[in-house]
């Protein structure tokens, strides 16, 4: 059961809202905490205990650490720090990656980041302890972002998981969030994807440059607004709730350099890796050759963060050389440019993302010979006009995204979403979006695979 799906927003959805409100504050969080686990289970009924289980272990393993008076107590406190971090990772390391799992659990990628985000905090003493563990599970299973992130710190929902009210007017404009995140994924997402699933069936060797390149820039607007588009509906479902569920996307795609790319894509997973990995291990503290290895420590585990096929290796690998050049060569003409560093990084980002999509290492190295046909044998004639009859097809499709990967229609939306047509606005997208829901297969969101 997918966000984007008559399921959840017609059945789920209304019925968990329905005894949400009218059950007493205190013991919202119970419900929230079953229907979370109810959500996960009739997605991945199988690994629901295995979630159960880090919640229980996580806190019991924090409640026991926070503490730490005597010597005795601190090296039992590092020890069970130690030990858990171990599970968690351990649990992380052999379902993704040993390959003797039966299948990848939903959302271990996130979940297990998130909770360990928590435990690393407490060790710290940044935060107290939870002791209550239903509000710690209800932190971890919390359905609006369980699966895909946005990863939340304990610290930004604590507050709300104590006490929390939802005023009509955030209702009003969570349900709104939620619906434009629909939009994303159904209108623009999905059927710009189309493209990009076209050429996979044409197959690589059979395509013109000129479609290459669309497929990339097909590919690039897909998997941005699909995931934007989730973490959208994440936080607008957040609000219904009475949480504040953090920004995971600043139009990344109006960027100037690859760095920056970075700062505004997937920013609480960036965070993540800047508080937990990147600043302890001395971040751009320590002079350039120890920030170059920082770096290096940060993207190789990132690209194992999506998975340890070949291609995430080499996508990871490239966003570090890019990033290398950057900061050695590039930074301060990218930062002062006016076009230049947007047309820099509209070129080297969709490249990024073939390694990224393709995890066939040869047939990635095919598609890129036919992003780069220097020296290669032509395509077959009769299909080097491929690119015009799909560029009339998915022209608009282009355009439409193009435009709302700017911030052009988050200003817009600002001015006019108080006003009776930007409520009009949203209904429309509303039915464009259910339309399309009915006349086409549902697509689940695409990192759901990680």
């Amino acid at each position: 059961m997918v966000f984007s799906s008559f399921e959840f927003l017609f059945r789920f959805l209304p019925a968990f809202l329905l005894i949400y409100y009218l059950a007493p504050n205190k013991i919202k969080n119970y419900i929230l905490f079953a229907g979370s686990i109810i959500f996960y289970a009739i997605g991945d009924m199988k690994y629901v205990l295995l979630l159960l289980l880090c919640a229980l272990v996580n806190y019991c393993a924090a409640r026991i650490m926070y503490r730490a008076a005597s010597e005795k107590r601190r090296r039992l406190k590092k020890f069970l720090f130690i030990l858990t971090l171990g599970y968690d990772f351990g649990a992380l390391f052999f379902y993704k990656y040993s390959g003797l799992a039966a299948g990848l659990p939903l959302g271990i990628s996130f979940y297990t980041f998130q909770i360990a985000a928590y435990v690393i905090d407490v060790y710290r003493e940044r935060i107290p302890m939870e002791k209550s563990f239903i509000k710690l599970g209800t932190y971890l299973t919390m359905f609006p972002q369980l699966v895909a992130g946005p990863i939340i710190n304990y610290s930004e929902v604590r507050l709300s998981l104590e006490k929390r009210r939802v005023a009509p007017e955030d209702f009003e404009d969570g349900l709104k969030t939620l619906i434009l995140g629909l939009g994303a994924k159904v209108i623009i997402a999905d059927r710009i994807g189309i493209l990009w699933n076209n050429i996979q069936m044409i197959g690589f060797d059979s395509i013109s440059t000129q479609l290459a390149w669309m497929g990339a820039l097909a590919f690039s607007l897909q998997l941005y607004f699909d995931f934007a588009g989730y973490s959208m509906m994440a936080m607008g479902l957040g609000k219904m709730l009475g949480f504040e569920i953090p920004i995971n996307f600043r139009q990344p795609y109006m960027s100037k350099s690859v760095s920056e790319f970075w700062r505004r894509w997937h920013i609480t997973l960036g965070r993540w890796f800047r508080e937990y990995v990147y600043i302890p291990l001395g971040g751009n503290r320590k002079g350039r050759v120890r920030t170059f290895f920082n770096l290096f420590v940060v993207w190789s585990l990132t690209a194992l963060w999506h998975g340890a096929d070949g291609n995430y290796l080499i996508w990871g690998a490239m966003l570090l050389a890019f990033l290398a050049i950057e900061k050695l060569f590039m930074q301060q003409v990218l930062e002062h440019s006016r076009i230049l560093g947007h047309l820099y990084v509209l070129f080297v980002i969709p490249l990024t993302w073939v390694a990224f999509a393709i995890t066939d290492v040869r047939q990635l190295g095919l598609y890129f010979t036919r992003l780069f046909p220097f020296g290669e044998r032509t395509v077959n004639v009769a299909n080097t006009l491929d690119y015009v009859r799909y560029g009339k097809e998915f022209l608009p499709l282009f355009v439409l995204g193009a435009l709302f990967a700017t911030p052009l229609p988050t200003i817009l939306y600002q001015k006019i979403k108080l006003k009776w047509w930007g409520s009009i606005a949203v209904e429309v997208i509303l039915a464009l979006s259910i339309y399309y829901l009915a006349v086409s297969v549902n697509n689940p969101f695409m990192y759901f695979n990680f």
